[in-house]
């Protein structure tokens, strides 16, 4: 009876050690900061449009694309620049939570062409030691910075193709990306094939095309061709979500 007690003993024993030794999916945070392209909507901004209104941000459209074990923390807000979005002081909020192996997504570029003064950068000289700054400080947590250039805005040439309307905007980051070893995601170049691929015509359901009449707080309608619809916005992040599986980066076991 003893050697039975005693087993039973030893077998609880190994059992909770067994327990408490056993690794539990590691918790990982995204914070990503950016624009109204990037930005999440909330319920009662949506409504005062109408019920059904599609405006999305794409990262708003990202969290089903990873595993339970990640959490994502959009902080990405409509019509900011990266200078902006320093100096109304949203980067020290987030900045101030970034640990040590989180990751930062940061995407500008829209807002930063925009001529007021509040919002404007050189791509050459302000943007690029703001870009430059951010990865910086993130990297100085020992958290992971990436990327992510601008998607284009709808505009087709009489050929089919997209205008670039961003510019040194884009090649700056890339240089950025390059200079720092940081990750990038070419969001622009991907998005830009897929916009060519599905067509002048087709490609108006991924924008705010809104028909005169849907909803009573627009009458005549609504042609946004910068801002993603749901469609859209979800067909962006799967882009982006993808070439973040190609790298190198420990995300990628989280990506589904």
């Amino acid at each position: 009876m003893k050697s039975y007690h005693h087993m039973n003993k030893l077998g609880l024993i190994l059992g909770l050690i067994c327990l408490f030794s056993f690794k539990q999916p590691e918790e990982i945070q995204i914070y990503s900061i950016g624009d109204s392209t990037m930005a999440d909507y909330t319920a009662s901004y949506l409504n005062k449009f109408g019920k059904g209104y599609p405006i999305r941000g794409w990262m708003q459209l990202a969290p089903p694309l990873f595993t339970k074990q990640v959490h994502i923390h959009n902080e990405a807000m409509s019509g900011r620049s990266s200078k902006s979005f320093r100096d109304e002081g949203w980067w020290s909020k987030v900045i101030q939570q970034v640990k040590a192996g989180d990751y930062v997504f940061i995407q500008f570029g829209h807002n930063d062409a925009k001529l007021d003064t509040a919002r404007h950068t050189d791509p050459h000289t302000t943007f690029k030691q703001n870009i430059e700054r951010y990865v910086r400080e993130v990297q100085a947590k020992n958290a992971y910075p990436i990327l992510f250039t601008s998607i284009p805005h709808r505009k087709f040439d009489q050929e089919g193709h997209i205008v670039d309307t961003h510019g040194a905007y884009l090649t700056v980051v890339a240089e950025v990306a390059k200079s720092t070893h940081t990750p990038l995601v070419d969001l622009h170049t991907l998005v830009t094939a897929f916009l060519e691929k599905t067509g002048p015509e087709q490609s108006k359901d991924l924008f705010l095309h809104i028909p005169p009449g849907k909803f009573a707080s627009l009458p005549t309608g609504k042609k946004d061709d910068t801002h993603l619809s749901e469609s859209g916005a979800k067909r962006v992040a799967e882009l982006a979500v993808a070439t973040l599986k190609e790298t190198n980066l420990p995300l990628r076991a989280y990506i589904k």
